[in-house]
């Protein structure tokens, strides 16, 4: 029948031609349990990825592990009154099985406080050394006498000297926004001990980053390194793009790659002025991929190099969108400097998911913990895995609610997917006696899909192939949204298929009629077993068996199918095929259920029992009619040039254009806020913020996880509207 030569053309044309695939998601901070914020952000979208170019037949490699090193696992140890190895260890074992039964299909999961992570760490410093790649700064730090060790400057908290807010951060004030530096502060003191600190002289290697500023600027903005392309930047998601321009923009500068810590890499002894040194958790964390891969390749007599030396690998991250400048910026940097590195072709990140309204809070609590979802819901794994893809927050924030989840469920999985796939085996054994039918091609009989000049199964396998290929090509461009939409679309098109011919009206007056119908659904339910693989592998593995056919071992399954099916001489499941029983795929789930897990988070939740910041002593209205509030427009912004955490903003009044510096820069990037209506505190006094004269203040609204969002006043209002 070769009629479809035209769409092996155009299908296989798409074919990504990467001699082979590294993919690696970001490592799990072991300080505290998985909940399906992490699931979103990196962990599933790269599954999905992986099994679908494992199904195309391509030599994929998924490499995972738990990030077990920095000064947050210290400081848990020290409040549990346990040992950091213990810490790591219980985290280590919980992500395991979490991931396990979540089917992520990690080729390693590998930790970085073993031997061989250690190793490799201290062998790119060394060679980062050798090559005079450091720079060796010395500074004074606050050092806790009680508790013995130098503290990193989030574990100290004071006086803000522009605002006077008493629990301003050591790197800025999250009241003010100012950007500071722990020797700033008022009144300092240890968030660990409580004791005040003292200043003390200690040294630390920087990576000299605005070195490597020019080829940075060419590889993520025009995906040119050393004067070849590497890849298309177009083809990465501009969140990414944006975020990356937005340090590159303000100029990169030297960043410490090593801490005073008790836990970690030690710095090697070779190296003068080592000793108490420890990697920098985003220097030896990027590492731990490596340091997998050779684990990995020891474990399977493989050679670990082609994976990260040959330019015929394509390297593919996925991270959350706090990760995105060590994945874009750094670790491409420490790559390079090491030299004989290939670097990520694409990182394609996600953004942040939301729970019930608002963020997830891991310290408030108020989260959906995998582990404790599993036990609750047990054996409905692919259940989440699908609503968290539908909603996965690909381009934006997004958010997770508990009867979201009950409908995807019950009106997508139940009354599409595994409505169709029962109504075809169920039909196959009541008029078949569960054999595939064959049937007549001769037969001139009509169909929901208007293909001229082709029969009624031929149309019907063009259009399933259709879909299919839409389903491919959009998880080969990282839209798995998009993906999981066309997936179910070839399940509808099924369901279609049988409501527009209703073969059991005709059973007697036209037998090939249903014949055909029949054969044509089974062929959809054979592609399905094989296409839902990427996004619900567990219904995979059930499908096949009720199919009674091979179980998918992610070999090139995919081509196979699209092959026969452009080909159009055999068929997905043969004529005489004999099927297994009937049997849901999925299963409704009451409201009674879903309120339960809506009242265990409301209960479990500190939110609403505590404030964070209690209301301010009373004022008169006279002291507030002092402040003038303007409606404005933000028209231009850039990063501070001398604070990473600052943003540099030209805002419209209306009658005047102003200045301000603004301490949002971790939270937004520059060209997300182009356009943004704001609220300006207009007469605060001028000053100065790291070099540049700020004329105003941004009103912005924290939350109690010190996030900051713009108090915006309704689009149409005018610019230098007075706020009263």
């Amino acid at each position: 029948m070769a009629m479809y030569n035209y769409l092996r053309m155009i299908y296989f044309s798409y074919m990504f031609r990467a001699k082979r695939i590294l993919v690696t998601s970001a490592l799990p901070y072991a300080n505290g349990p998985l909940h399906i914020g992490h699931l979103a952000g990196a962990y599933i979208s790269a599954d999905i990825y992986v099994r679908f170019m494992r199904l195309c037949g391509k030599d994929v490699l998924y490499i995972g592990g738990s990030d077990e090193h920095g000064a947050a696992i210290t400081i848990k140890a020290l409040k549990e009154n346990r040992k950091p190895q213990d810490i790591v260890d219980q985290y280590h074992a919980e992500f395991k099985e979490a991931f396990s039964k979540m089917r992520i299909s990690f080729d390693i999961y590998h930790r970085t406080s073993e031997k061989i992570h250690h190793e490799t760490s201290q062998d790119f410093f060394k060679e980062l050394y050798k090559n005079d790649e450091f720079q060796e700064i010395e500074s004074e730090q606050y050092y806790d006498t009680e508790a013995n060790q130098f503290l990193a400057d989030r574990y100290i908290v004071g006086t803000c000297p522009n605002c006077k807010n008493e629990e301003a951060y050591g790197d800025q004030c999250e009241n003010c926004g100012s950007s500071l530096s722990p020797t700033e502060l008022i009144n300092p003191k240890s968030t660990i001990s409580g004791s005040q600190p003292t200043l003390r002289k200690t040294k630390h290697w920087y990576l000299s980053l605005d070195k490597y500023e020019e080829w940075l600027k060419d590889y993520i903005e025009k995906g040119i390194l050393d004067g070849k392309e590497h890849h298309n930047p177009s083809d990465w998601k501009n969140h990414v793009i944006g975020q990356c321009k937005s340090w590159l923009d303000g100029g990169l500068r030297p960043r410490s790659m090593t801490r005073d810590l008790d836990w970690g890499v030690d710095v090697p002894k070779e190296i003068p002025g080592s000793e108490g040194k420890k990697l920098y958790v985003w220097m030896d964390a990027p590492i731990g991929y490596i340091s997998a891969t050779k684990q990995w390749a020891i474990d399977n007599d493989k050679d670990w190099e082609p994976y990260w030396k040959d330019e015929k690998t394509a390297l593919i991250h996925f991270i959350g969108k706090d990760n995105i400048v060590f994945h874009c910026l750094t670790f491409p940097a420490i790559l390079k400097a090491h030299g004989n590195y290939i670097l990520p072709q694409n990182v394609p990140a996600n953004q942040f998911l939301n729970l019930e309204g608002r963020k997830i809070s891991t310290s408030k609590n108020w989260a959906v913990w995998v582990n404790d979802y599993l036990k609750d819901l047990e054996g409905k794994e692919d259940e989440l895995r699908y609503h968290m893809i539908k909603i996965m927050p690909e381009q934006r924030d997004s958010e997770f609610t508990w009867k979201g989840f009950q409908e995807s469920v019950n009106n997508e999985l139940v009354n599409n997917l595994a409505n169709f796939t029962n109504r075809v085996i169920v039909l196959t054994h009541k008029y078949y006696d569960g054999v595939v039918p064959a049937f007549d091609e001769n037969q001139g009989i009509s169909s929901c899909h208007d293909k001229d000049e082709l029969s009624f199964h031929d149309s019907e396998l063009i259009s399933l192939f259709d879909g299919l290929a839409e389903m491919g090509d959009n998880v080969r461009k990282f839209d798995f949204r998009a993906a999981l939409s066309a997936f179910m679309t070839v399940s509808s098109q099924g369901n279609q298929l049988l409501q527009f011919n209703e073969p059991w009206k005709h059973v007697k007056d036209d037998p090939e009629l249903v014949k055909v119908v029949i054969n044509i659904g089974m062929q959809y339910v054979a592609a399905i077993s094989i296409a839902c693989r990427p996004f619900l592998p567990k219904t995979s593995d059930k499908l096949r068996s009720l199919l009674q056919l091979d179980p998918i071992t992610e070999n090139g399954e995919w081509d196979t199918m699209m092959n026969i099916l452009a080909e159009g001489e055999e068929l997905l499941i043969p004529n005489g095929h004999k099927i297994g029983d009937a049997s849901h795929l999925f299963s409704r789930i009451d409201d009674e259920v879903i309120q339960t897990q809506i009242d265990k988070l409301m209960a479990s939740s500190q939110t609403d029992k505590e404030v964070k910041s209690p209301i301010k002593t009373t004022v008169q209205f006279d002291d507030f009619t002092k402040l003038d509030i303007r409606t404005a427009t933000i028209t231009a912004a850039e990063l501070h040039p001398n604070a990473d955490k600052l943003l540099k903003l030209t805002v419209d009044l209306g009658f005047e254009t102003r200045t301000v510096v603004s301490g949002i820069a971790k939270f937004y990037s520059p060209d997300d806020i182009i356009g943004k209506k704001v609220s300006l505190l207009a007469n605060l006094a001028p000053r100065k913020i790291r070099g540049i004269e700020s004329n105003g203040m941004i009103l912005m609204a924290e939350d109690d996880e010190g996030q900051l969002a713009f108090v915006s006043p309704e689009n149409g209002m005018m610019n230098g509207a007075v706020v009263r």
